[in-house]
């Protein structure tokens, strides 16, 4: 019979799943379901309302929308008179934080609109959500100047803005739904990710960002708001009221300086 040790650095056979926590080993004779997962990675990150510890190797960051048609001058929310500006102050932070994720072996997961071009599957009660007159620009319509059609898949509308660059490892997950779990795989990454514990970011923070943080709960994972690297157009009472909520009923509020801290306490 096979060691842990065995089991943990086999010498034939293959590993089926990307998960080291939840992946099987097989060979010729046997398939292993019961893997040894990695060793906890604890770190303790100041949150509100408790602080909370999370194993580094079961924690992910999601980061929601922050592409060219909600973050970027021409984008769409610029075309219909919205100020893009505020959805602009992730990028900063989330250009702080991503790299010391990465480092400390934390999947970094980009949650956006990727619309297909016939709208199949979008109902037209989520079309009307940016048509709401009947007319005008909205989804899967070309913006005026550019030609990039609004929150399509592979278009500039869609594209994750300049400044925050999207490394080959990183998972790319596309929504049809304010959610990021609605209609998408994000639950079954996160599962066979063994994952336990998110990160939320991006925008609009009581929109996208809010229900897909919300739907996690529901799931059963940890959720973990990162304040600083989420924002909204949206007037400010709906951030207000969103951080309430989460600290209330769905999970913590921390922030990417605490984040960074509690990983630099434990690479020291």
């Amino acid at each position: 019979m096979k060691t842990s040790e065995q089991r943990a650095q086999p010498i034939s056979g293959g590993q089926l799943g990307i998960g080291r926590q939840t992946a099987w080993w097989a060979d010729d004779t046997t398939v292993d379901m019961a893997m040894p997962g990695p060793a906890p990675v604890a770190i303790t990150i100041p949150c509100a309302p408790q602080n909370v510890t999370v194993d580094l190797n079961r924690t992910a960051i999601v980061v929601i929308d922050m592409q060219n048609d909600f973050c970027t001058a021409g984008g769409w929310v610029d075309h219909i008179g919205g100020d893009y500006r505020p959805d602009r102050k992730p990028i900063e932070p989330l250009q702080k934080l991503l790299p010391v994720l990465r480092q400390a072996g934390v999947p970094v997961i980009w949650v956006n609109w990727g619309n297909r071009p016939d709208l199949a599957n979008m109902p037209p009660n989520q079309i009307h959500l940016y048509k709401p007159k009947g007319t005008g620009t909205g989804l899967g319509d070309p913006l005026p100047g550019s030609g990039a059609r609004v929150l399509e898949k592979d278009s500039w509308a869609a594209a994750v803005v300049d400044e925050l660059p999207q490394e080959a490892h990183d998972i790319k997950v596309d929504k049809y739904r304010i959610s990021g779990f609605w209609d998408t795989p994000l639950d079954s990454i996160l599962r066979n990710l063994g994952i336990r514990s998110v990160l939320f970011t991006g925008v609009n923070t009581d929109q996208c960002v809010m229900h897909s943080l919300t739907d996690a709960n529901f799931l059963g994972y940890g959720c973990i708001l990162v304040e600083d690297c989420c924002a909204t157009s949206s007037p400010e009472f709906c951030t207000e009221a969103s951080i309430w909520n989460v600290k209330k009923c769905f999970g913590f509020v921390t922030d990417s300086g605490a984040i960074i801290s509690a990983l630099g306490k434990r690479a020291g």
